[in-house]
C-alpha cells in the first residue's frame, strides 16, 4: 500500500490503509488539533530528530486492560516499602524531557524531538496529556507521560533513574485509571516490559472499535491528581 502525504488540513487516512509495518503517512505538523485527531483515529507520531514526521497505526496493538494488570510479587513488595512519592501533573516537561534522553537497548538517539515536547506540552497545558511522577527526596526519579481521551489513555514513554520507578508509578497510574473508569491503556507496540504487567496484542480492527466507544465517552479535561481516598488494594 501507498505511504500517504498527510495535507495541512487536519485529516488522515483510514488507519487500515498502513502499510504492513504500520506506517500510514508522512508529513504536516504536531499541532495539538492534529495530535488529538491522531489518537482519536488511532493513529500516532514515531520519528527521528531532523526527519519528516512519521504517523502509524500498527496492526496488532499493543494494548492493557487496566482489570488485567498483573503486579509482580516483588513489584508489590517494592511498593509496600513506600519509597517513593508518586504524584500527577507536577512535572510534566521534565518528564517528557527526562524520557527524551534516557538510554534504551537497540536505540539510537531519540523520537522524542522538540517539535514532539513542544507539541505535547500543548497538550498538557490543554489538560488533555498528564504526567506519573515518581519522586525520592523530592528529586524526580521516574515517571510515564502520555495522552488521555475520553475513556481511553495512550501512554507514550516513561523513565527510571532508579530502579523500579517507572514500574511503581505505573502501578499507580494503572489504578487510578481504572477508578476512573478508564477502560483501555494503548501501548502501541509490544515490549517486553509491558507485557510482563498483562499487555496483550489485538487485531487494529478490534482496537479501533473499542477506539470509537471510548473516545465519546465524556471527559473534563484538566490537570490531574490522585483522588484523595486514592489506595492500592494490596496495601
Amino acid at each position: 500500500m501507498p505511504v500517504f502525504r498527510i495535507p495541512q488540513e487536519h485529516v488522515f487516512p483510514h488507519p487500515a490503509l498502513a502499510e504492513p509495518n504500520g506506517l500510514l503517512g508522512v508529513g504536516a505538523d504536531l499541532h495539538p488539533n492534529r495530535l488529538i485527531l491522531a489518537y482519536r483515529s488511532g493513529i500516532f507520531p514515531w520519528y527521528n530528530e531532523g526527519r519528516s514526521i512519521l504517523w502509524f497505526s500498527p496492526d496488532p496493538r499493543f494494548i492493557l486492560l487496566p482489570e488485567e494488570l498483573h503486579v509482580s510479587r516483588s513489584l508489590k513488595q517494592r511498593i509496600r516499602k513506600q519509597i517513593f512519592e508518586i504524584r500527577m501533573d507536577t512535572a510534566f516537561l521534565k518528564v517528557i524531557e527526562h524520557c527524551s534522553v534516557i538510554k534504551r537497548p537497540g536505540q539510537f538517539g531519540t523520537w522524542i524531538t522538540e517539535d514532539m515536547k513542544e507539541g505535547y506540552l500543548k497538550l498538557h497545558e490543554m489538560g488533555v496529556a498528564h504526567s506519573i511522577e515518581a519522586w525520592q527526596d523530592d528529586q524526580l526519579v521516574g515517571g510515564l507521560y502520555g495522552v488521555c481521551i475520553g475513556n481511553f489513555f495512550a501512554g507514550e514513554s516513561m523513565f527510571a533513574k532508579i530502579s523500579d520507578a517507572s514500574k511503581v508509578a505505573f502501578t499507580y497510574c494503572v489504578h487510578q485509571l481504572k477508578a476512573w473508569g478508564i477502560e483501555l491503556i494503548d501501548c502501541q507496540i509490544y515490549t517486553d516490559h509491558l507485557a510482563r504487567f498483562g499487555g496483550k496484542e489485538i487485531p487494529r480492527e478490534d482496537y479501533l472499535d473499542q477506539l470509537s466507544r471510548l473516545i465519546r465517552m465524556e471527559r473534563e479535561p484538566k490537570k490531574w491528581s490522585f483522588d484523595p481516598e486514592f489506595q492500592l488494594d494490596f496495601i
